[in-house]
């Protein structure tokens, strides 16, 4: 009986998963990783076991950086940086590698990741808020000019894409020579960017490009090399770039698997594609949100993610029917944030049009159903 139930659950059908992260991954992903699990090519063993340093790792780390350099359109003065922590770790990372020249910062606070950083960074030097959009509860990205920024500031911070508020920066910010570092964790790969008009790209790997335990970081040459001499070792951009992410044991299964997702993305037609896709499933979102008056959208339409859809009904009760309702009819992780509550349903490039075309499905029968009450 034992064994029967342990293969009915290795056969259980999957859900449509909307968890803003660690999140979906294509199912084309994960089964090229289950061939790799036990053993990778012909090694013998799993990259979870080989040497970093051997041949087959290294050809593995080499083309996840080529995969995403020729994904992302990275220039050639930029270097790809694989390093531990994920996003996190980069909130103190930035100003121990960046703040270094007048220990001056300036911080745009849009959500609860953006303050993270500030707050981390304002251990290390002087910190000014440039902007922020807190008083409105983080509904908006807040605008900004070149005149919103201080001229000695060694560099903007900006969170590109909120995920607990469901905002993304409509533009990009003029910094004019200031460099402008951007936190993309939840945005990243979605759609084109012009990596040239950004100092420093980071992000977390589990949403859009596999799984946690992974930062990745994009940097301009010119910016490595001015870390304070008490950054951590393990921190420093200078000694990831100059051991080709390799100054410890890196997390490797993480590069793999973001190696892969780079490759499944480049197959179905680049960022071009996927903004595509990304666009039409967060339009079927929206376009039934502003056409109901059963459920409360509370982001400004002008900052609204296509990665995080938050919406509420306004009674928190039946916000948990809601999330319970549609985990027991296959769509799981609906539940918005502590910070926020209410429901926040994350699209990244993984989930299918299928998965959202049902959640909609589901939202028109819960209103339907609980109009009333």
């Amino acid at each position: 009986m034992r064994k029967g139930g342990r293969k009915a659950e290795l056969h259980m059908e999957r859900v449509y998963n909307f968890s803003a992260g660690p999140s979906t991954i294509a199912e084309d992903v994960l089964k090229k990783a289950q061939e790799s699990l036990l053993c990778y090519g012909n090694s013998g063993m799993s990259i979870m076991e080989m040497s970093h340093r051997s041949a087959d790792f290294e050809a593995v780390r080499a083309g996840a950086e080529a995969a995403l350099r020729k994904l992302m359109n990275v220039p050639d003065n930029y270097k790809v940086l694989f390093m531990h922590g994920g996003a996190t770790a980069q909130f103190a990372a930035v100003p121990l590698n960046l703040m270094t020249k007048n220990g001056k910062a300036d911080y745009v606070l849009s959500g609860q990741f953006s303050k993270k950083a500030s707050t981390e960074a304002s251990k290390y030097g002087d910190v000014a808020i440039a902007a922020s959009s807190a008083g409105a509860n983080f509904s908006f990205v807040p605008a900004t000019t070149r005149d919103s920024f201080r001229p000695d500031a060694d560099y903007v911070h900006i969170c590109f894409n909120n995920t607990i508020f469901g905002t993304k920066f409509p533009y990009i910010p003029d910094t004019g020579d200031i460099p402008l570092v951007a936190d993309m964790s939840s945005c990243i790969a979605s759609e084109p960017i012009d990596v040239s008009k950004f100092g420093v790209i980071y992000a977390g790997a589990q949403k859009n490009f596999g799984i946690a335990g992974l930062g990745i970081v994009i940097i301009r040459e010119d910016l490595i090399g001015h870390e304070r001499d008490t950054t951590p070792a393990i921190l420093s951009y200078r000694l990831a770039a100059e051991n080709d992410s390799m100054y410890n044991t890196p997390p490797c299964w993480a590069i793999y698997m973001t190696k892969l997702v780079c490759d499944w993305l480049l197959d179905l037609g680049g960022l071009p594609a996927a903004k595509e896709r990304n666009e039409a499933k967060a339009s079927l979102l929206y376009d039934y949100l502003d056409h109901q008056d059963f459920y409360i959208a509370p982001v400004d339409p002008a900052s609204r993610s296509i990665m995080n859809v938050v919406f509420r009904t306004g009674d928190p009760e039946l916000d948990k029917l809601f999330v319970s309702e549609a985990a027991k009819a296959g769509m799981k992780s609906l539940k918005g944030h502590k910070a926020v509550g209410g429901i926040r349903a994350s699209i990244y490039n993984a989930m299918p049009l299928a998965g959202v075309e049902k959640l909609v499905a589901f939202m028109k029968q819960f209103a339907q159903d609980h109009a009333n009450q």
